[in-house]
């Protein structure tokens, strides 16, 4: 039925393919002993066994040896099997080996289909294995349809999906692009895995980075938190045990060429690299950059936090749209109240003015626990006291 040159086309997939023979001759015993009694339109017992060393393929059909036969398919009576053998007793199985010329063609096409189906799937192992090794890494693939919002890549021939919210707002890509993603999550599915990945994660921004900072993949230099809106801003603070390397110096690399190139990847994203402090006062003032700080008042029971700014940085230090100030809010995971000099400069608050009231209204600015707390952020830092 089934010829040397089959055997031989096993061979070669075991060599290329990396997948073992016989993986693909038990799913065709399996699938070959189907094909057999639906051609047949027999209920016996069969199994079929494939034989690489003497290129044949085999049929056994199957009866238990019983006292009285109630299914002539699958039983036989002791009487009957003792003619073919005088040894068999009741529980015995008493096989037949079954030549059907008109199988061979059915045994041909039904190899094909499952060596096919075989191959997908084990190489859509082989690659989800692989690929599982990826997750919560950085991996380049290439766009390959694109419904709706939904961007669709293959990474090591499986596909991914890139959804909108896991998009920059600023993303545009055709069929074909070559882009860089985080791969995000990776589980098994009914399909074959489901594969998200994003570039919208404060994570892809950390992957950026310590591919282009060999301090931080070293281990040298340590992001020790990082918080972002995705094509907007992010703020990272940085750390290291080395007193001879300068944290965000090492980040931003000579006349910015390391933190630049992240930059161009993220579409222009401002990113603000800050040093990390164990103190807190001095930590919160540095997150504001690139607004400086006056003044840092601190309850550490409630993690809330009053600060100062010169009147002229007091936009500065909240940012558009109050995005400077809930950043940083994130980046400490403390609450910080930004207030101009002035106000701690006046004698009696309560008699300020309805403008400089309006001015304080919605400068506090609370830790969002809904958001990621490891986010990234990095932008030219200016002079920090």
């Amino acid at each position: 039925m089934i010829n040397k040159d089959f055997f031989a086309a096993l061979d070669e997939l075991e060599q290329n393919k990396r997948i073992k023979k016989d993986i693909f001759i038990k799913a065709l015993e399996t699938a070959l002993s189907i094909a057999y009694k639906k051609h047949a339109g027999e209920a016996k017992a069969v199994e079929v066994s494939l034989n690489p060393n003497s290129n044949k393929i085999k049929v056994i059909a199957y009866q238990t040896v019983v006292e009285e036969v109630e299914d002539k398919d699958t039983q036989i009576s002791l009487e009957d099997a003792r003619l073919k053998n005088k040894k068999y007793k009741v529980g015995d199985l008493v096989s037949e080996e079954i030549n059907s010329k008109d199988f061979g063609r059915i045994a041909a096409q039904t190899a094909k289909q499952v060596i096919m189906q075989k191959l997908r799937e084990v190489e859509g192992e082989l690659a989800f294995s692989e690929l599982s090794q990826k997750e919560d890494q950085l991996t380049t693939c290439v766009v390959r349809r694109i419904e709706g919002r939904n961007i669709y890549v293959e990474i090591n021939k499986l596909e991914a999906t890139l959804m909108p919210q896991d998009q920059g707002p600023f993303d545009r890509f055709a069929i074909g692009d070559r882009i860089k993603v985080y791969v995000k999550k990776i589980k098994p599915g009914q399909r074959g895995p489901q594969i998200i990945v994003s570039r919208s994660a404060p994570e892809f921004v950390k992957c950026l980075f310590n591919l282009e900072v060999p301090e931080i993949a070293a281990g040298i230099v340590e992001i020790k938190h990082i918080v972002r809106e995705a094509g907007y801003r992010t703020k990272m603070a940085v750390h290291t045990n080395d007193s001879s390397i300068d944290p965000v110096g090492a980040c931003v690399g000579n006349r910015g060429m390391r933190v630049n190139a992240i930059v161009a990847e993220l579409g222009g994203e401002k990113i603000d690299i800050i040093p990390w402090s164990e103190d807190s006062l001095e930590f919160i003032a540095r997150a504001l950059s690139p607004a400086k700080v006056l003044m840092v008042e601190a309850d550490d029971d409630e993690k809330a936090a009053r600060v100062a700014v010169d009147d002229s940085m007091l936009s500065l230090a909240i940012g558009r749209d109050g995005q400077n100030a809930r950043l940083a809010a994130r980046l400490t995971g403390w609450k910080i109240d930004v207030k101009p000099s002035s106000h701690f400069n006046s004698k009696d608050n309560n008699s300020a003015d309805e403008t400089e009231d309006k001015t304080e209204i919605a400068n506090e600015f609370e830790l969002d626990e809904s958001l990621d707390t490891i986010d990234i952020s990095i932008e030219d830092m200016g002079d920090l006291e």
